[in-house]
């Protein structure tokens, strides 16, 4: 099963990265506009997620779309020892710093920590989905472990050649429950 999932995530990393600029940051857009529309993001206070890199879907004005309805803002620490994460509020982006990979994490002098209790809406990153919510991850296990442990909303953002007709899926994977498409919006 480990050796399916490497080969879907090199393909997928392949696919997306041929996107065009112009065609990734339109696309990106359309799929920020379907999820501001959702009652999740209307309703919740603090939001979870990540920086994104390219070819993720762009996070950069969602953060900002989050900032100016002033909703709070926790993204992940990953705490590579114990493979967890810590979420921790941030409210400007040079609170972030770059670690492993080039990936922007919060400084920890300069944010506080969040209880995955006091999180709304979490927006789950992933590489593939399927249209019943569950994701392909990057490998790591880091969010398959944090949603163990969390009750609140999930969602993920996918462009539409993300979402495939199946997945391998383990016992321990959880879907999320919306997926945000350039598209559509699917309710899982």
């Amino acid at each position: 099963m480990r050796d399916d999932k490497s080969a879907i995530r090199k393909k997928m990393i392949k696919q997306l990265s041929e996107i065009s600029k112009a065609e990734y940051e339109y696309q990106s857009q359309k799929i920020a506009t379907h999820l501001f529309q959702g009652d999740e993001w209307k309703e919740a206070n603090t939001i979870a997620i990540t920086i994104s890199k390219f070819p993720e879907v762009d996070t950069y004005p969602i953060i900002k779309q989050a900032w100016k309805e002033n909703k709070q803002v926790a993204i992940p620490k990953c705490l590579p020892k114990t493979r967890t994460m810590d979420f921790r509020i941030f409210t400007d982006f040079s609170q972030l710093e770059s670690v492993y990979s080039g990936l922007l994490e919060p400084v920890v002098a300069k944010t506080k920590s969040v209880l995955a209790k006091d999180i709304d809406f979490m927006i789950v990153p992933g590489v593939a989905y399927t249209q019943k919510g569950f994701r392909l991850g990057f490998g790591g296990g880091y969010y398959d472990r944090y949603l163990q442990v969390y009750e609140g909303g999930t969602a993920s953002m996918a462009f539409d050649i993300q979402v495939l007709n199946s997945l391998p899926i383990e016992p321990h994977d959880l879907p999320v429950k919306a997926l945000y498409t350039n598209s559509e919006v699917i309710h899982t």
